[in-house]
C-alpha cells in the first residue's frame, strides 16, 4: 500500500487527476480494488486528490476551445460527479462569447453561402457549443 500511495502521488505531483482516472492507472500496481480505493479515500481527506478541482482546472484549460457541452462530456467521461461538473461550468465564461471567439479565428468573415453558413455551424456544433450560442455568435455575420 505505501507504495500504491507513493506512485499516486507521483501521477499527482506531474497533473491533477479525476478519481476515476487515477483508480484506472493505479489498477494494474494493486493486488485489489479494495487497496486502490483505500489510497484514493486518504489522498481525498487530505485534499491531494478532487474532482471539483479537477474539473474547474480542465474546465478553464479547454474552454478555449470547446463549448460547455463538449466540456460536460469529456467530465463524465472521465467519471467526474454532475454536481462538481455543474460547478465549474461557470469558470468557462460566457459560452456565446467563446462561440464568436473561435467562430472569428476559424472564419472571419461571413458565410456567403447557404452550404458555407451550414459548414460552419457544424463545426461550432461539433465543438460543443449550444444552438443559442451558436445563434448569438452568428448574428450580425448574415449579409
Amino acid at each position: 500500500m505505501p507504495d500504491l500511495r507513493v506512485r499516486a502521488l507521483q501521477l499527482l505531483t506531474r497533473r491533477d487527476y479525476s478519481r476515476v482516472e487515477l483508480k484506472n492507472k493505479l489498477a494494474a500496481h494493486a493486488e485489489s480494488e479494495d487497496e486502490v480505493d483505500a489510497v484514493l479515500d486518504v489522498l481525498q481527506a487530505e485534499r491531494l486528490l478532487s474532482d471539483h478541482r479537477y474539473a474547474a482546472q480542465r474546465v478553464v484549460a479547454r474552454a478555449g476551445r470547446y463549448g460547455n457541452s463538449r466540456l460536460q462530456q469529456e467530465l463524465r467521461q472521465r467519471g467526474v460527479a454532475d454536481e462538481d461538473i455543474a460547478a465549474a461550468l461557470p469558470e468557462a465564461g460566457d459560452e456565446a462569447e467563446r462561440c464568436r471567439a473561435i467562430w472569428a479565428k476559424k472564419f472571419g468573415r461571413p458565410p456567403e453561402s447557404a452550404e458555407e453558413r451550414a459548414k460552419q455551424i457544424r463545426f461550432l456544433q461539433y465543438r460543443g457549443f449550444s444552438g443559442d450560442a451558436i445563434r448569438r455568435a452568428m448574428r450580425g455575420t448574415d449579409q
